[in-house]
């Protein structure tokens, strides 16, 4: 979910609560849950904008830390499902094998 919320608004950082909920398919409690505690570990800024001409109300940044997070997270994914894929191509290696010794 974590990886979600920081790939979201590096896209589009001035997305409301609202919309990000509604991405994540998340109630707009547990999406406001969520950008807190990403703001409380410094992943995430928040700035305050009612005052603009667009009167949008919050942009959410990421953070150098948030950007690393986001860099991990994505590694950590990528190497997950590279492992699921070879184990996958695998099985269906052997799977053919077997069609082919029964044909």
């Amino acid at each position: 979910m974590r990886f979600k919320v920081l790939h979201a608004l590096q896209q589009q950082p001035d997305m409301n609560q609202r919309q990000l909920a509604e991405l994540l398919g998340v109630s707009l409690g547990k999406t406001n849950y969520l950008l807190r505690a990403l703001v409380e570990k410094g992943l995430l800024k928040a700035r305050n904008f009612r005052n603009s001409q667009n009167k949008l109300a919050y942009a959410y940044l990421l953070t150098p830390s948030g950007l690393a997070q986001k860099a991990e997270l994505t590694r950590g994914y990528l190497e997950r499902k590279t492992a699921e894929f070879e184990a996958l191509k695998g099985e269906i290696e052997r799977l053919q094998a077997d069609l082919l010794e029964q044909a």
